[in-house]
């Protein structure tokens, strides 16, 4: 079933790599330089907060800079290395920080968790063998949340709350999930979960029974619509 969010798609932006996100929050902070923003980003975990490859870090500063949402200020030497250019936040950095912030916090957008491209598969498992796999899942869960949960609650008496909501929000979705497959593999252990006598046969007999044959053809068989 496709997702009702697919309609959605995200703002136009001079420069769109999430990686320029994360830049522009290190640099609300102070001048810096690459070396510096990378070290910053690092330390605060945001590689971990979105997904971005360290590979066009420069190419993504460097696009800041041509698109004056950063300004390069001043070049330093320290010691035997390199100079290093300095950049600062521009007021259209400021902007651009402000109005993707607004963006991503409002809005959804469809997203495609690994997870859920297994779930849209799952009917190539023999249902004995997706229970047990689903209940490896659980287990594993279960450990993270008892982890994540801990390092929180040890943050949490160092860091503002504020820093730490997108580790909350983590663990809402691990503790949501772990109590839908709860509830998944109590109807797919006690025999109550739709359909699971057809999916068994399938995998026991080889053969496809005919509601799922029947399925299949009218999913597949073009439309007028979709016909040249």
């Amino acid at each position: 079933m496709r997702a009702s969010l697919e309609g959605i798609v995200p703002k136009r932006r001079k420069v769109s790599n999430l990686l320029a996100l994360a830049v522009l929050s290190a640099l609300v902070q102070r001048p810096m330089h690459p070396y510096e923003i990378a070290t910053a980003l690092r330390a605060w975990g945001k590689d971990q907060d979105m997904e971005f490859k360290w590979g066009s870090f420069y190419t993504v500063i460097r696009n800041l800079d041509k698109h004056h949402l950063i300004d390069a200020v001043e070049s330093v030497r320290e010691g035997r290395r390199p100079e290093r250019t300095v950049y600062r936040i521009t007021d259209a950095g400021r902007a651009e920080l402000v109005d993707w912030a607004r963006e991503l916090v409002s809005t959804p957008m469809p997203e495609h968790p690994r997870f859920r491209a297994g779930l849209s598969v799952l009917a190539a498992l023999h249902p004995d063998e997706a229970t047990d796999l689903l209940r490896q899942r659980l287990d594993l869960l279960d450990d993270a949340l008892r982890r994540d949960r801990e390092t929180l609650d040890a943050h949490l008496r160092e860091i503002p709350r504020l820093f730490l909501v997108e580790s909350e929000y983590d663990l809402a979705l691990r503790a949501a999930e772990a109590t839908w497959l709860r509830a998944l593999l109590a109807e797919l252990t006690s025999g109550s979960y739709p359909g699971l006598d057809t999916w068994r046969a399938f995998h026991e007999t080889g053969e496809m029974p005919a509601e799922l044959t029947g399925l299949a053809e009218r999913t597949s068989t073009p439309t007028a619509e979709t016909t040249d």
